[in-house]
């Protein structure tokens, strides 16, 4: 792995602060199914991302592709810019969070 693939796990690791257990139990939720943006079908984006993190945590950091590497970046992108918009208040039951959760971010999570 070069360094900036290791800066990209770091960056994703970061990022990502559910587990895999976390996020498929998460993802079987009628909330997580309800938010992001659906594309003709009947799945989000942020849901499918969310099966994808799935799969990429569930991985040998040396058994990890350039798409994986890809996606893990994509990934961080999202939980940056999206945490940057977070909404006043009480954030527990909201799109905002819900979509984030989507993407292997749980803001409330410490």
């Amino acid at each position: 792995m070069n360094d900036d693939d290791q800066q990209t796990r770091a960056d994703f690791d970061d990022a990502v602060n559910m587990t895999a257990s976390e996020l498929k139990k998460w993802l079987d939720t009628d909330e997580s199914k309800a938010v992001g943006q659906k594309d003709g079908g009947g799945e989000s984006t942020g849901h499918r991302s969310g099966r994808r993190i799935v799969e990429i945590l569930g991985k040998k950091k040396a058994d990890l592709t350039d798409a994986d590497l890809a996606h893990m970046r994509k990934v961080v992108g999202y939980v940056k810019r999206h945490r940057a918009q977070r909404p006043k208040g009480d954030v527990s039951d909201t799109d905002w969070r819900y979509s984030l959760m989507n993407w292997g971010h749980d803001p409330q999570k410490h």
